[in-house]
């Protein structure tokens, strides 16, 4: 059995601003690098560099201050190993809560499908359109705070935004239509 370590006024400080924050953090990672495990680690790598700059945040929210590093943690992972651009992608099964057992069985499968096909939009983004798609639409994160975490002008986070709906627009919208054009082949044939 470990003695336990006593938590000093910073370390409390840390866990109260910072702790909350864990979901967005992973799902924000597992968006960019497209792994549950790197994901992980990335996480648990940034919360270390945050608590180790912890006392450099000043008065700020700390959301946006965390969710920055765990960004730039994901960004220097994605550098060090340019292979992560072709990892496991996301799985729906395993990643969404369940639909409740009394709804339409079609309903709920045409839901799955389009799921998928939006996960698959978004992960086909490029890195620096996903992440403001995430923090925007996944995190509801204001303009404001995902310029924070991104470190860029609000300007060009509305671009960005704005390039990365259209391209997921035309993506969903070519699907849909060789999914039409699929469907009318078999009813010919």
């Amino acid at each position: 059995m470990h003695p336990r370590i006593p938590l000093n006024d910073s370390t409390r400080q840390f866990e109260v601003a910072a702790l909350p924050h864990l979901g967005a953090a992973y799902n924000l990672a597992r968006w960019l690098l497209r792994d549950d495990q790197h994901a992980h680690d990335a996480v648990q790598e940034a919360y270390l560099r945050a608590f180790r700059f912890f006392d450099g945040l000043r008065g700020e929210s700390a959301r946006p201050w965390l969710l920055g590093i765990v960004r730039n943690t994901c960004y220097d992972w994605m550098r060090q190993q340019p292979s992560l651009a072709g990892q496991l992608s996301f799985d729906e099964e395993r990643d969404s809560v369940a639909a409740p057992a009394s709804a339409d069985p079609a309903v709920l499968w045409e839901q799955r499908a389009q799921r998928g096909r939006v996960n698959a939009a978004i992960e086909a983004l490029a890195p620096a359109f996903r992440e403001v798609i995430v923090l925007r639409e996944l995190e509801e994160m204001s303009y404001e705070e995902i310029a924070q975490v991104a470190g860029i002008p609000i300007g060009t986070v509305m671009s960005r935004l704005s390039r990365a709906r259209a391209a997921l627009r035309a993506a969903l919208q070519d699907e849909a239509a060789n999914s039409n054009l699929g469907e009318k082949r078999d009813a010919n044939a």
